[in-house]
């Protein structure tokens, strides 16, 4: 068992929550056992204990860590938007920029987590665990009610169930785009050329904004075919 060095007590904390974070993103939650994360920060059972209680009780604070900040930060947006718009509708692109926006420029940080910790956002999205999903629509709560809000009302038109569909295309398009582009082009047979995180956000945002401006489907001439 590592012995545990003597450290500041913050510094410990950060370790573990690093190697977490890190662990959670390449072997999912149930994959990544305590030992593998106390051998990864250098630290011993006993500190993970003294920082967090628990498994979920760290799963929570990795997550805590960035997703708290993010959201501050898209709500912030937010109202910068509303008080520009003095009370009109804001025009749905800005709305957004303001939550994707946000998201992908945390995803190009690849020198202080953010990318790794985005890359564990994106693979939550698509892994089902009870815990960690109800957990995180008690985070998202705020954000999600004033966004939502802010398109139904810019969007009058639109039905609000369709508009829900393409949030929900939209989140999945951010995280596949944050997972990496590899697997489409080994699918392709074809060699995958590494490029700047920093150029997702024109790219992807580009496609997000086309998805949502697209013309209504016709449910009815579905039916028909």
């Amino acid at each position: 068992m590592p012995v545990e060095p003597r450290l500041p007590q913050s510094e410990t904390r950060d370790r573990i929550l690093d190697a977490a974070e890190r662990l959670f993103m390449e072997h999912g939650f149930e994959g990544t056992s305590m030992r593998m994360i106390t051998g990864a920060a250098n630290a011993n059972l006993a500190a993970v204990n003294y920082h967090f209680g628990s498994k979920d009780a760290l799963i929570q604070a990795v997550f805590r860590r960035r997703l708290t900040a993010l959201n501050e930060t898209r709500l912030a947006a937010l109202d910068r938007l509303e008080a520009e718009a003095g009370g009109e509708a804001i025009k749905p692109s800005r709305i957004v920029e303001a939550f994707f926006g946000t998201a992908l420029e945390l995803a190009a940080d690849t020198e202080h987590g953010g990318n790794t910790f985005m890359r564990l956002l994106s693979r939550t999205y698509n892994e089902p665990n009870a815990f960690v999903r109800q957990f995180l629509a008690e985070e998202y709560a705020e954000v999600m009610d004033r966004f939502l809000g802010a398109l139904f009302r810019a969007l009058p038109g639109v039905p609000r169930d369709e508009i829900m569909w393409r949030f929900h295309y939209m989140m999945g398009a951010m995280s596949f785009a944050i997972a990496g582009i590899e697997s489409v082009y080994a699918m392709a047979g074809l060699p995958c050329e590494k490029e700047p995180p920093s150029r997702m956000l024109p790219r992807l945002m580009s496609f997000l904004l086309g998805g949502l401006r697209a013309p209504l489907p016709d449910f009815g001439a579905a039916a028909t075919d």
